[in-house]
């Protein structure tokens, strides 16, 4: 009961400042189920690949990207959250626009990069329905403009997407903590209001081209804000209250979602649930964040803050560390899978969908993938131990050989 009284107290007015608690040690589910996520994203990025229909969409409402997006609000807490406290919001706000600046740069390479390739395949294949494919045609009939609105993020082909979302999000991270801070559930209010507004009201950033952004920030808002919550209680220590009812209902939820989705008709046989079910099964909506998609990762995100272990278990197998290496440098890994899923659409179409060339494809990514993830891991650790060395031989503090 004690802690269901602190967690209400925490969400009516934030709780102490997280300066004041113990640092949270770093946890493995987040760098994991992130790791996790970005083969998916990979995955799915690649139509027709064979292994897209054995991905996490086709048995739940919700997707990678979803549990990305929540994991952007729990990670931006833990990293920055702590500096806002401390230092003030000013002081967290410089730090977060360097990394904004990071993404948007990254964000601008990677549009490059992709558009070349496609140029290139263009060019060799004489076919100009790859233009269409990933959207990018503009770039070549009106470059200027094309350059311009992708600069100004007005101008999104497929599958690049996510990062200008994330960049939104990020930006606004520094107020959103600050409202968290005076009160979490009054900051949840106003975020679901503007969620229900972007759905209703039809509120959207312009997309050139598209009518408007396929990630709508005005909705995808609400599961950022929701990790945001989730990270700030872990910042005060606190922890998911052992509720069994709450526990079976985010898995029945679960199970309704996975027979609905892996049936061709109504399983349930609710003549008032036909229309809903015909939708969902084609795909909930994406760009305003049906709201079948927050309830679905929520529960995912329930058990896995109940059930899954939060020290270091998930990295005593070969494939919870690497998974995990992926999860600690997300953005580079994003950046070459989203290269690598452009690519691997070309080499597909080329040879006819074969089933061979998908499975290698699909493998051939995954380790390029993990393998970045475990090298960036060990470039960085090799880094700073040769800078401490290095501190410790200007300092005269260094071993001497005999």
């Amino acid at each position: 009961m004690a802690q269901l009284v602190s967690f209400g107290q925490f969400l009516a007015f934030g709780g102490a400042p997280a300066a004041l608690a113990a640092r949270p040690a770093r946890d493995a589910r987040i760098d994991v189920i992130r790791g996790l996520a970005l083969l998916f994203i990979f995955i799915n990025h690649m139509p027709g690949n064979v292994i897209a229909g054995f991905m996490p969409h086709n048995f739940g409402f919700s997707d990678a990207a979803d549990a990305f997006v929540l994991l952007a609000g729990v990670s931006a807490t833990l990293a920055y959250g702590g500096l806002i406290d401390r230092d003030g919001v000013l002081a967290g706000a410089r730090k977060v626009g360097r990394r904004v600046w990071t993404l948007y740069v990254a964000h601008a390479a990677v549009f490059l990069l992709v558009c070349a390739i496609v140029a290139t395949a263009v060019v060799q294949t004489k076919n100009p329905l790859y233009l269409e494919a990933i959207n990018i045609h503009s770039l070549f009939s009106q470059p200027a403009q094309a350059i311009f609105d992708a600069l100004t993020l007005r101008y999104q082909p497929y599958y690049l997407d996510i990062l200008p979302l994330y960049i939104v999000l990020l930006g606004l991270f520094p107020a959103i903590y600050v409202g968290m801070r005076f009160s979490p559930l009054l900051t949840l209010a106003a975020s679901f209001a503007l969620w229900f507004c972007a759905g209703t009201f039809g509120l959207n950033l312009p997309n050139a081209g598209s009518g408007g952004w396929f990630f709508n920030p005005f909705a995808w808002q609400f599961i950022f804000v929701l990790g945001i919550l989730i990270g700030r209680a872990a910042q005060l220590g606190l922890s998911a209250p052992r509720l069994r009812l709450v526990d079976a209902a985010a898995l029945a939820f679960l199970l309704f979602a996975l027979a609905i989705k892996t049936s061709s008709g109504n399983p349930f046989g609710i003549v008032a649930l036909n229309d809903w079910i015909d939708q969902v099964q084609l795909g909930t909506d994406k760009t305003n964040l049906a709201f079948a998609r927050i309830a679905h990762v929520l529960a995912l995100a329930w058990l896995a803050i109940r059930y899954l272990p939060a020290g270091g278990a998930l990295l005593a197998s070969g494939a919870g560390r690497l998974l995990a290496h992926a999860g600690r440098h997300s953005l580079e890994v994003f950046c070459v899978g989203i290269v690598l899923s452009i690519a691997g659409q070309i080499v597909m179409a080329e040879t006819g969908f074969a089933l061979g060339v998908q499975l290698l494809i699909s493998l051939f990514g995954a380790m390029v993938l993990l393998g970045l993830g475990a090298f960036l891991s060990w470039f960085k650790a090799s880094d700073k131990t040769g800078r401490a060395s290095s501190g410790l031989q200007a300092s005269g503090l260094s071993p001497q050989r005999s």
